[in-house]
């Protein structure tokens, strides 16, 4: 089974409450932070389901663009991201909460930059079929 959610009721998320960690394939000094709100996803098994809020700090960029073996959805819930910079930071799309994508496995996507910094809420999961 690929959905691996509890069910939970509407309940606050504390955005400064602890547990925010590293995301994978982040560097340290990027800054960048998740928060697991729901499921998990196995990257090694392919499998899986999870829903985090990811946040960027202000002066955030990534230089180079990157692809998973799973779906994506973002919706931005606050915040400024520059989508498709080039590897100096320049170019790309800006844009501002409220925006949503959503990026079918093996969907290049990126480079990143966000002048403010912002909060995406994501699920990621593999397809069941």
């Amino acid at each position: 089974m690929a959905i691996n959610k509890k069910h939970h009721e509407f309940h606050k998320i504390d955005l400064n409450a602890p547990g925010w960690q590293l995301p994978e394939g982040y560097a340290p000094e990027s800054g960048a932070l998740e928060i697991i709100i729901s499921g998990s996803l196995d990257t090694a098994n392919k499998r899986g389901s999870r829903t985090r809020i990811l946040r960027f700090p202000p002066g955030f960029a990534t230089f180079k663009p990157i692809v998973h073996d799973y779906w994506e959805e973002v919706f931005m819930l606050e915040g400024d991201m520059t989508v498709g910079a080039d590897e100096n930071g320049n170019g790309g799309s800006p844009f501002q909460g409220y925006t949503y994508a959503v990026r079918p496995p093996g969907a290049w996507h990126g480079p990143f930059r966000s002048i403010n910094g912002c909060y995406l809420l994501e699920s990621h999961y593999y397809d069941p079929a």
